[in-house]
């Protein structure tokens, strides 16, 4: 490892399928050491993980940065957002956590929705309405289903909290992150306590939200990671608002991550309330806005697609007249949390590559129809879209971002922009910069730029019709069939 040129910080990004870490130069941003460890997700009705395995995967992560992480001076952890985190007193799980993709507390979402006012209320209230994926409907979920469970918890807390805690020793949290929750007001920046009244959970459970630039703690006594005792930790934030953050996002630059789920989103310096439920109004990292729509059925649903049709996710060819919507998980954009694949249009001629096309054509219809409300109305429409995530680097998903956009689509150089994010972040507390002036001194998006070419209204319209006609056969309970 060749000297770095200024203080070494450590970037963690723990998402659904795994933990990573960077040990990155703050001065340059070149990624010095990195470590990764796989977590293991249930399957069936419910999503979940212990989130006493992320741990072990943040130690194996860092063991793998060899002796590079034990120079660092400051660390930030970035994670998947909404999951629910249930801690005793003596700070160990009282169940598996539950994650941003179970889709079990869709009743108790519906039932929120209408007993606060409706998705207006909620909206002008808390920035969103709440889906199946927030917080407060698992919480719902939770003290219905499991009781004993939610009267045993001591903490309550988001996934990225659960680490930040076992490094400091205490409960905090960041704005973009509890903007996620449900019970978050974005009018006030403060919890909402007539909704934490209404889901029976006492505000005391919950973090301490840090403001933006604020040290959340030191690196305590007793851990088992390399951090000396004392190393500086950030607040930390969700994998979204870490990303725009890794990317030095200004505002109306719009962004589509494709992984396992599929986002589009922007920066905002207008607090969004979007009362159809389509853009969620989250907070950024730094004191602006986050205006975000969201998938769940992205690059894992392609590639489920591509294998039982024994092709590989590549191999596609054109193909017109097929529909496939990859709604493998249900979905929440649209908002049809019980629902399943569907294909219209198979012909005996139709051919694998045909089929795989339609998906790719299915999830990227979902991201774009949002796109425009995640945007303000002043932003450029013809500035080049980001494409980052794991499909980012796939060509059969930049082409076909590329066709149905219309737009130029720039793809970053930089990988793991969740972990640059979050090393962005711990930076900052070092030099007193904004995280995402630190990136754009990095350069993060650099990148090569593909031109646009003319948008395949035909594709979009054919599926925006059959997604239409569908409806009432897409929200019925898949349960039932």
């Amino acid at each position: 490892m060749s000297a770095a040129e200024g203080p070494l910080v450590v970037g963690v990004d723990t998402s659904t399928q795994s933990t990573k870490a960077l040990v990155v130069d703050a001065a340059t941003g070149r990624v010095v050491a990195s470590g990764q460890a796989p977590h293991v997700v249930s399957t069936g009705a419910g999503r979940e993980s212990d989130p006493r395995q992320w741990w072990d995967a943040l130690r194996e992560a860092l063991h793998q940065c060899g002796d590079a992480a034990r120079e660092a001076a400051a660390v930030s952890i970035g994670g998947q957002q909404h999951g629910l985190v249930t801690l005793d007193a003596h700070g160990d799980p009282v169940r598996p956590a539950l994650l941003w993709n179970d889709v079990r507390s869709a009743p108790q979402a519906r039932r929120l929705i209408e007993e606060l006012g409706g998705p207006k209320s909620w909206a002008e209230r808390t920035g969103s309405v709440p889906s199946v994926s927030f917080t407060v409907t698992k919480w719902a979920w939770l003290a219905e289903h499991e009781p004993e469970a939610a009267r045993s918890a001591k903490a309550v807390r988001l996934p990225h909290d659960y680490l930040t805690e076992r490094l400091t020793g205490e409960g905090t949290t960041d704005r973009g992150d509890a903007s996620g929750t449900g019970w978050w007001a974005s009018g006030t920046e403060a919890y909402d306590e007539e909704i934490l009244a209404r889901v029976g959970l006492d505000p005391a459970l919950l973090p301490r939200v840090v403001r933006p630039g604020e040290v959340a703690g030191t690196v305590r006594d007793g851990h088992d990671l390399p951090f000396s005792r004392g190393t500086l930790v950030a607040a930390g934030t969700g994998d979204n608002a870490a990303a725009a953050l890794g990317l030095g996002l200004r505002p109306g630059v719009p962004v589509m991550s494709l992984g396992t789920s599929g986002t589009v989103y922007a920066v905002s310096q207008r607090r969004p309330a979007d009362p159809t439920g389509t853009v969620a109004g989250f907070a950024d990292a730094r004191g602006d806005w986050l205006p975000l729509a969201c998938t769940l059925n992205c690059t894992l649903a392609v590639d489920r697609v591509a294998a039982l049709l024994g092709v590989d996710r590549e191999a596609v060819e054109p193909g017109t007249g097929i529909t496939l919507l990859p709604y493998l998980d249900g979905e929440r954009t649209p908002n049809l949390p019980h629902s399943s694949g569907l294909l219209h249009g198979l012909r005996h001629d139709t051919t694998a590559g045909q089929l795989l096309q339609a998906a790719y054509d299915g999830a990227v219809h979902s991201l774009l129809g949002a796109l425009d409300l995640v945007l303000d109305a002043d932003a450029d429409p013809s500035a080049p879209l980001l494409l980052i995530g794991g499909g980012a680097r796939g060509t059969a998903w930049q082409q076909t971002v590329r066709r149905l956009s219309g737009r130029p689509v720039q793809i970053p150089e930089a990988r793991e922009l969740v972990a640059l994010g979050a090393a962005a972040q711990a930076a900052g507390l070092l030099t007193g910069e904004d995280a995402a002036a630190v990136a754009r001194r990095w350069n993060t998006a650099a990148g090569p730029v593909l031109d646009a070419v003319e948008r395949d209204e035909a594709t979009l319209t054919r599926i925006t019709g059959v997604l239409s006609d569908a409806a009432p056969l897409l929200e019925r309970n898949a349960d039932s069939r």
